[in-house]
């Protein structure tokens, strides 16, 4: 793997991001912690095949839809299974949001980064479609 510093890195910028947007590994060094890019099309890919994301599930009950994803807070009902799947989109977006200010640091919501990842990288349709098995 290519390794730049910092310096180099911003120099040599345009071919950093193409070196990434190919999908050939490119590190950036900085406090002796090494940072790889990805084009982010390719790490939804691998986050999706990861079996660290789990996968949400749809069940009908009591005349309406529920969306949860298993090991996490985040889930939501509606009267339909595309209200259901919106409301879980939006309850998904809010999770992210909360991780990244706060429950990164909680023990029991630090293992769910590559959620917040997929989440933070996606479309709504993107996670619509993983809601409903689409995307796998």
């Amino acid at each position: 793997m290519q390794q730049l510093s910092c310096t180099d890195t911003r120099r040599r910028l345009r071919e950093v991001l193409d070196t990434a947007e190919a999908g050939l590994p490119i590190g950036i060094r900085r406090h002796g912690k090494l940072v790889a890019l990805i084009e982010s099309g390719r790490l939804q890919e691998v986050l999706l095949d990861s079996r660290r994301l789990c996968r949400p599930q749809a069940v009908a009950e009591a005349g309406g839809w529920s969306v949860f994803l298993p090991g996490t807070p985040v889930a939501a009902d509606g009267a339909n299974l595309d209200e259901a799947v919106d409301e879980f989109v939006t309850a998904l977006r809010e999770y992210a949001e909360d991780w990244q200010a706060r429950l990164r640091f909680a023990p029991n919501h630090h293992h769910h980064w590559p959620l917040v990842q997929f989440v933070s990288l996606a479309s709504d349709a993107d996670i619509s479609g993983w809601a409903r098995g689409d995307l796998q």
